[in-house]
């Protein structure tokens, strides 16, 4: 993406899109990195030559996955976070180190696939002696710098959540070495110029600027809040549900929600909890296109299932059998049994209502858990493009949903970006105010 910015401006301009999804080898289930970069490197390219006075770079990816490294060297490709390896992780690390310790320490939410299990597993760790999340990674190649970035760091479970730095004694309990954790560097920070190879590639020499490198990070600085009472909703693939804090609720109660404790740009805390959020749509669909040999125009699906007026089963988003990749409508006809629809328009809105209602249940429980009374909802990224999930949000929660903007990830990364160069307002309030009045969210009002 080219974002530009300036004197009430605020837009992109989408360069490229690559595919990106798990490649299964020998050894269980892996991202294939080397195209994925080599994707990166060529957009770069475009972007400079239809851009020739871009400033700088900025990267932002999903979370917890990484690379290691010898000697500069990537020793293989990184590990995709649903690779079953995980469950050994999560057995050996609570062995260690009891959950209930492990969220006094990070307060993150219990997820199977946080890093430190993914470490903990990992045979080629003893040869590493770094460890880059995939953002970072990417950076260590465009510049040769190697950084942590800390919005990102936190969701490995090795960052403290009082003070932000690496936990290193639980890193060296559970047999991660320290010395494979880099420095941290907070968003806005300059992590290096472009390599001279790469200059001569892309085609003009660049500095990379560490934005909120975990997409949620960058999602939530872009998310227009509208009063302090607001919730977002940054969804794609998951649903990050939840609100924007000062200061940890590390609490019993907060633990047993599983609600989590991710840092986000300027020292706030992202105390949400994640809900598998359109993932249960596309593998749907993709199963169904699969049976069809044909594609499947997903707005006409979505239209006709917003046209079925009988109430429809509803199953738990959250259930673990609906994790992996696969045949979804069979998993999701099993937790639903003689409920199941019969039709695609019918088992589409099963789909759509089940996410609500986990959305809806979770701003409650945010609401319960900080005390706060929550107002309305922000719901950002590509989920804030389903009018049938925005208003089925809206009537489950009992509060407007503000829809947008699309690109939030993108816009968060862009604005941090421009507040480093000088070019956007200093506070995320005001970057947010600038969010606002330039793209205006679709407003969905509750009908019940």
């Amino acid at each position: 993406m080219i974002g530009r910015i300036g004197d009430g401006r605020l837009d992109l301009e989408l360069v490229s899109r690559f595919p990106n999804g798990p490649v299964e080898r020998a050894d269980g289930l892996h991202w294939d990195f080397a195209a994925l970069y080599e994707h990166v490197v060529a957009g770069l390219a475009e972007a400079v030559r239809r851009e020739p006075g871009i400033e700088s770079i900025g990267i932002d990816s999903w979370a917890v996955d990484y690379g290691l490294l010898r000697d500069g060297e990537l020793l293989a490709e990184p590990f995709h976070y649903r690779d079953e390896r995980t469950a050994r992780g999560v057995e050996q690390v609570h062995t260690v180190a009891a959950f209930t310790e492990l969220y006094r320490r990070n307060g993150l939410q219990f997820l199977p696939f946080n890093t430190l299990y993914q470490l903990r597993v990992d045979e080629r760790l003893a040869e590493a002696d770094t460890a880059l999340l995939i953002p970072d990674l990417i950076a260590f190649l465009l510049t040769g710098s190697a950084v942590a970035e800390r919005t990102n760091a936190s969701t490995t479970g090795l960052l403290g959540v009082q003070d932000a730095e690496w936990d290193a004694a639980l890193a060296e309990r559970l047999g991660i070495p320290r010395s494979i954790l880099p420095p941290l560097v907070d968003p806005g920070a300059t992590i290096g110029a472009l390599r001279p190879e790469l200059v001569e590639r892309v085609g003009k020499g660049l500095p990379v600027i560490a934005v909120g490198s975990h997409d949620t990070a960058s999602a939530v600085v872009a998310a227009p809040l509208s009063t302090p009472r607001s919730a977002y909703i940054s969804c794609g693939t998951w649903g990050l549900v939840g609100v924007e804090l000062s200061a940890p609720v590390l609490t019993d109660a907060a633990r047993e929600a599983n609600f989590t404790h991710e840092l986000g740009v300027d020292g706030r805390y992202r105390f949400l909890h994640n809900v598998t959020g359109l993932w249960l749509l596309s593998e749907t669909v993709r199963a169904w296109e699969a049976d069809d040999g044909a594609p499947i125009d997903l707005p006409e699906l979505l239209s006709a299932a917003s046209e079925v007026t009988d109430a429809v089963a509803l199953f738990d988003a959250n259930d673990p059998s609906l994790s992996a990749p696969g045949d979804m409508p069979a998993r999701i006809r099993a937790l639903l049994g003689d409920e199941a629809p019969t039709t695609r328009p019918a088992f589409v809105r099963s789909i759509v209502e089940s996410i609500a209602e986990a959305f809806a249940q979770t701003v409650r429980t945010a609401s319960a858990l900080t005390g706060r009374e929550l107002d309305s909802i922000h719901l950002v990224g590509g989920g804030s493009l389903n009018r049938l999930l925005c208003q089925a949000t809206a009537d489950r929660t009992g509060l407007p949903v503000l829809a947008g903007p699309v690109e939030a990830t993108a816009l968060g990364n862009v604005l941090v970006q421009a507040r480093a160069l000088g070019a956007a307002p200093s506070t995320l309030e005001e970057l947010r105010a600038l969010v606002s009045h330039t793209h205006s969210p679709a407003r969905f009002t509750p009908r019940r």
